[in-house]
């Protein structure tokens, strides 16, 4: 089995540290282990925080309309593969697949088309308070 890796700056890594510690995932229904997932530590995250920090600039400087069609795309890609997602949430929790299935990973995809279209819209310090106030 190959352990699964953090995603830094673009990039599966392993955890800092040299060789890597890592925690078994362990099949609520079974009790086996079916992955490894790193067992990171405080170096794991300011690694994340400064590949984030970086990534920033670049990222607000993205137009809403691109940025919404990235993250509508992630939705349309998570949906696709609904299936062996589905699976892979019903191992991890336990929950049945069928819950998965409706539930789950559709939810994860209404997510990011949410954001996806709230990026578009105007913001504004100013709220609407039906003619009483500004």
């Amino acid at each position: 089995m190959q352990p699964i890796h953090n995603f830094v700056a673009g990039q599966f890594v392993p955890p800092a540290g040299g060789e890597g510690r890592y925690i078994d995932c362990t099949d609520p229904a079974t009790q086996s282990v079916y992955a490894q997932v790193p067992d990171s530590t405080a170096a794991d995250v300011e690694r994340a925080v400064a590949a984030a920090k970086q990534a920033f600039p670049a990222w607000s400087a993205t137009p809403a309309a691109e940025r919404s069609r990235l993250l509508l795309r992630l939705a349309d890609l998570i949906e696709r593969d609904l299936e062996p997602l589905a699976r892979a949430e019903s191992i991890d929790s336990g929950k049945p697949i069928s819950l998965a299935r409706a539930v789950d990973i559709p939810r994860a995809a209404s997510n990011f088309r949410f954001f996806a279209t709230a990026i578009l819209h105007a913001q504004s310090e100013a709220h609407d308070t039906d003619g009483r106030a500004l």
